[in-house]
């Protein structure tokens, strides 16, 4: 990495990255080496923790080791995470103990590892503002050094928006109450929870199931009464076959991105369960601890199905929750002494991009409208982490197709692709018109490839550099029929293809 340029005694970086989630953590691990990027990331954290409230002892990631912060796009990497196991004893515990999947103490250790190795991260500095200059094309970003106080301004000319997703709570929720929390906030309320005679929480998705089943391992102990609701008609395991993850592939962002926007939102919508669900093997392990539970001790547990809460009262010594019954229609009223509220997590702008605003493109929803190369704005210069799910699909907040899109990202900054972009992984093909295609493309390609930026760009930006293709001679992939013919999976999401 070189030093940032300096032009009339300033500094001015070639890409500035917005918040160190574990996404522009990575991008942050990409751009250590290459030799041509002067970047700097910004958060005012004063050091990487990975969603504190929620490492449970007994929680895993969802996606296997390989979903590091780099593997993906660089194997070579010494921030991958087989070199941090190796750093610090811990290769051969990982060989014997043969599970792709980390805890999830362990994976914000490895990222913590990474962060202090990274010479580009600038922790405890708070942006509050971002202007961009026309006559020089450069951006001034604002900030605030959280210990010192003293005002900062960075120079750059590309940005990436990393500051992540924030707690989803229902309309009118009295989170003001200490009785009322987000799961978000589980591990420092749990010794709270834990004094109260009735802990209820809300949700289907894996933070909700988590907490539950942490809770539950010691109902006996504190006797508690332990209730688990959700609006949902059952606890969705999440769909992990091998077919269905080839959706979280490029082959498929690709597809996904080229539908109509109505298309993708009423797809996102029915592809909950591929993203939103509970790990099969945990939905197997809290019915295994209830019936364990049950035989050595009269716990009260109440698991319900179909309610929908519909308001919190708090005016009593005890939460009074109303819910409505979805499938038979009524009320019903259900006391407890405090709440989890399980219900998610969702993408806001933050406030310091409002001097910018108006050069940021947004969809007939009001929704980021997210160009395929992550771009946000008309003249390709800020990108977007993790917040393109109703626009790239449910790849955008998995793990494991993050080195892609950082990869990706880096590519549209440089004009050339620093590492491998694959084009295409997946046995399916997704759209039927790119059958004729597929059978002259190598099933995984190893070539750099190249994501078009939108005709408004090109238009708006005729100077900016075009990517070179290597000249490299695909080999065809051969799909073998029960008659020995070559065939390809047709695979259009639908409800019914769930």
């Amino acid at each position: 990495m070189t030093t940032p340029k300096k032009e009339t005694d300033r500094t001015i970086y070639d890409l500035l990255g917005i918040g160190i989630g574990p996404f522009n953590l990575g991008l942050a691990a990409l751009c250590e080496p290459i030799n041509d990027l002067s970047c700097l990331f910004l958060d005012a954290k004063t050091e990487f923790d990975w969603h504190p409230g929620m490492l449970i002892n007994s929680s895993r990631l969802q996606t296997p080791f390989m979903s590091d912060l780099v593997t993906m796009a660089d194997p070579t990497s010494r921030f991958s995470y087989l070199n941090f196991a190796k750093q610090t004893g811990r290769l051969y515990s990982f060989y014997i103990r043969e599970n792709f999947f980390l805890p999830r103490h362990e994976y914000n250790q490895y990222c913590q590892w990474v962060s202090k190795q990274l010479s580009n991260l600038n922790f405890g500095v708070k942006v509050t503002q971002v202007n961009y200059n026309a006559g020089e094309e450069i951006y001034a970003v604002t900030a605030i050094d959280r210990r010192s106080g003293k005002s900062l301004t960075y120079l750059c000319r590309k940005l990436v928006l990393g500051t992540g997703t924030t707690p989803y709570l229902p309309d009118n929720c009295p989170i003001q109450d200490p009785r009322v929390m987000h799961s978000a906030s589980y591990m420092q309320q749990k010794t709270y929870l834990q004094s109260q005679s009735a802990i209820t929480v809300i949700g289907s998705g894996q933070s909700a199931a988590e907490i539950f089943y942490d809770l539950l391992q010691d109902i006996d102990i504190y006797d508690y009464q332990l209730n688990w609701m959700t609006r949902s008609p059952r606890f969705y395991p999440l769909e992990y076959t091998k077919l269905t993850l080839e959706m979280t592939s490029p082959d498929y962002v690709d597809y996904f991105h080229e539908l109509s926007s109505e298309k993708r939102h009423r797809l996102i919508a029915e592809q909950k369960s591929l993203y939103k669900g509970i790990n099969a093997e945990l939905i197997n392990d809290i019915y295994d601890l209830l019936y364990q539970k049950r035989l050595i001790s009269n716990i009260q547990c109440q698991l319900l199905t179909n309610v929908a809460l519909t308001a919190i009262d708090t005016s009593g010594d005890k939460l009074k929750l109303q819910f409505k019954h979805l499938e038979q229609e009524y009320a019903l009223e259900q006391q407890t002494g405090a709440v989890v509220l399980g219900t998610g997590y969702q993408y806001r702008l933050p406030d310091f991009i409002q001097g910018i605003k108006s050069q940021i493109e947004f969809d007939d929803h009001g929704q980021l409208a997210i160009q395929r190369d992550y771009g946000i704005d008309v003249r390709g210069d800020i990108f977007i982490q993790n917040a393109g799910l109703h626009t790239h699909g449910i790849s955008s907040p998995d793990l494991g197709m993050g080195c892609y899109r950082n990869a990706t990202i880096l590519q549209a900054v440089l004009g050339y692709a620093p590492y491998p972009i694959e084009t295409r992984i997946a046995f399916q093909t997704f759209a039927p018109c790119n059958i004729a295609d597929a059978k002259r493309q190598p099933l995984e390609s190893n070539t750099h490839s190249e994501i078009a930026p939108s005709k408004t760009r090109q238009e708006l930006n005729p100077s900016a550099k075009s990517v070179q293709q290597p000249s490299i001679k695909p080999q065809t992939a051969l799909r073998i029929t029960p008659t020995g013919g070559n065939v390809s999976a047709l695979m259009a999401p639908n409800k019914e293809a769930q």
